[in-house]
């Protein structure tokens, strides 16, 4: 017997949402009870430093220390334990799993163009769409603290950072689906702090790159470059370590589309390195190639970047650990974003997964002092708005919409959930510094 599908109709699909309502209220995406921890957030933190560069780990936890903020970013397992334990809607959609206000920035599209979007995907992974809006509720919050606000500033950000991705969402939900796959949010340029990182994005030319990572190997005239040192954040690689990093750029190339394949061949790698990127990522193998294609003034940089498990994994039953993660990690970033680096692909160096993408192509970032005065509010705005083009995208945006609804109550709880979650967050901050001096002493 042949089986009929059954094809959803929009209102279907509508009436699942509003039905998830009965499973969890909006409203109730305001609590958060630390006593329903199952693990210390440093033990948490400590299962997530195995398989690191050992060296690092210390450096990890300096920058953990340095701010509320700081430890935030690279407490992304001890918020997924957290959100795990918590009531869900049971809505999936691709998630960034990342979601902070300090992943996204500008970078530049295949076409040359500047865009602004979320470019952060280390986390990536299928889970409960609310997810990421509660990690970037959190982080407005922490951000508007770090930044001068007053409370009450920082949280009616989040309420306007979560009413606006709610509003966009019931958008989507009554566009056509391929104008929601192609659709440009317009109010960048409105937001202070998106117009300072275009115009950073803007002077990261590959040159620019060329210039700040690279040195002349001697001082004879027309000496080839290659890498700075500048240990513990750059290092030279060479002998077998090199070879095998430049090894890893043939499985690379055959998932590349044909296209892709063809101009990278106009480049040669000329030198190898290790960088230390980021606060989440300190630990893990990330080396950059340096290319040269038409000569010494066409520079190519290709990070290539170890992708362990999301540190959502172990709390969703039907994510795959022993997924290739790099794969994992580009594919979740091409479902999300409008436009994605035309060089992202993955390979694999020994045993170890990595994703690759360009240094510094062209890419800006935010920093927490762009987002005093009227700048926080502003891009919180464009926040939600990229998060639900990229749950769009990912999800079902008429699901999505009808479990929102049309009243402000999710954007007011997640308002409360992130003044919460930043209080915790930095009592767990405060712990980490502890047990620093504590283990100094000792």
């Amino acid at each position: 017997m042949v089986r009929v599908m059954h094809w959803a109709t929009p209102q279907e699909r509508r009436n699942l949402g509003q039905a998830r309502r009965k499973q969890v209220g909006r409203q109730e995406h305001s609590e958060f009870n630390p006593k329903a921890r199952k693990a210390s957030p440093l033990a948490l933190l400590a299962r997530s430093m195995h398989g690191r560069v050992p060296a690092l780990i210390k450096l990890k936890y300096e920058l953990m220390a340095l701010s509320p903020f700081g430890y935030f970013r690279g407490a992304v397992p001890v918020m997924a334990a957290d959100l795990a334990v918590l009531p869900s809607a049971g809505i999936v959609s691709q998630l960034c799993g990342d979601a902070h206000v300090r992943n996204l920035g500008a970078y530049a599209a295949p076409d040359g163009r500047l865009v602004f979007d979320i470019n952060d995907f280390d986390e990536t992974i299928r889970g409960p769409f609310e997810w990421d809006l509660k990690r970037m509720a959190a982080s407005v919050t922490l951000a508007g603290r770090g930044s001068g606000h007053k409370e009450s500033s920082a949280r009616q950000a989040v309420e306007k950072c979560i009413e606006r991705y709610a509003a966009q969402m019931r958008a989507f939900a009554e566009m056509p689906g391929i104008e929601v796959g192609r659709y440009q949010v317009r109010r960048l340029g409105q937001a202070e702090p998106v117009h300072n990182a275009l115009v950073k994005a803007e002077r990261a030319t590959p040159q620019h790159t060329l210039e700040q990572l690279t040195q002349a190997a001697s001082t004879k005239p027309g000496a080839p470059r290659r890498f700075k040192e500048m240990k513990p954040t750059l290092t030279r690689v060479t002998g077998a370590q090199a070879a095998a990093v430049l090894a890893s750029l043939g499985p690379y190339r055959e998932m590349l589309e044909p296209h892709r394949q063809h101009l990278l061949s106009f480049y040669r790698p000329v030198d190898v390195a290790f960088k230390v990127v980021g606060t989440g990522s300190v630990g893990l193998r990330d080396y950059c190639v340096y290319f040269e294609g038409n000569g010494p003034g066409d520079p190519l940089f290709l990070q290539i970047k170890e992708e362990p498990a999301s540190a959502y994994t172990p709390w969703l039953p039907d994510a795959h650990p022993d997924h290739h993660n790099g794969k994992r990690t580009a594919e979740g970033q091409r479902a999300m974003q409008l436009q994605s680096d035309p060089f992202l692909g993955w390979t694999h160096i020994g045993g170890r997964q990595f994703l690759v993408r360009q240094l510094n192509d062209h890419k800006g970032s935010i920093d927490l002092e762009d987002m005093a005065g009227g700048g926080l509010e502003a891009y919180a705005e464009v926040c939600g708005e990229l998060l639900a083009r990229g749950h769009a995208r990912s999800g079902d945006p008429l699901v999505i919409a009808g479990y929102l609804g049309s009243g402000d109550g999710f954007a007011e709880a997640l308002g409360k959930f992130g003044g919460l979650y930043a209080d915790q967050t930095e009592k767990d901050w405060q712990q980490l510094r502890r047990s620093r001096k504590a283990g100094a002493k000792a």
